[in-house]
């Protein structure tokens, strides 16, 4: 079953169980979908791809690791808290992301592999490993491996 699909079933499950915070979080995530099927200039009954509903959901969480920054600098852990909450949900549907001790050795294949000596050829080698780690790493994880190699 498609993500999108799995996350408007979900609704129903959220509504009977008066989990708010889910229902809050699955109803922005469906609807944030849904507008971007409109965009896509599709049926708003369709539903997205796998990989269009992962952009959405990493998009989602980003935004909600934004706020919650935000709120921490400004001392508002009261509104922290939610988003924190809406985060976790997000990230139950995200896929399992890779960690810094699992891309060193693909990073130092790349490295290899482009020739990579120095500072110089960071952006270049960031670029090359992000491409190769797409949706399975998170590019702040990525950014210190190669920083870790190239120092």
């Amino acid at each position: 079953m498609a993500i999108h699909e799995t996350l408007k079933k979900s609704i129903p499950d959220a509504l009977r169980a008066h989990d708010v915070v889910r229902l809050r979080t699955l109803r922005s995530l469906v609807t944030a979908m849904t507008n971007e099927v409109v965009v896509k200039k599709r049926k708003p009954d369709e539903f997205l791809t796998d990989e269009e509903a992962l952009a959405i959901l990493k998009r989602a969480g980003s935004q909600r690791k934004d706020s919650i920054e935000q709120f921490e600098k400004a001392s508002r852990n009261d509104l922290a808290e939610p988003e924190k909450a809406e985060l976790a949900i997000i990230g139950s549907y995200l896929p399992q992301m890779m960690n810094r001790e699992e891309i060193l050795p693909i990073a130092k294949a790349k490295m290899a592999e482009l020739g990579v000596s120095g500072k110089a050829d960071a952006g270049k080698f960031t670029g090359a490993l992000i491409k190769e780690l797409e949706g399975r790493a998170d590019g702040g994880d990525v950014k210190a491996v190669v920083d870790r190699l190239l120092s």
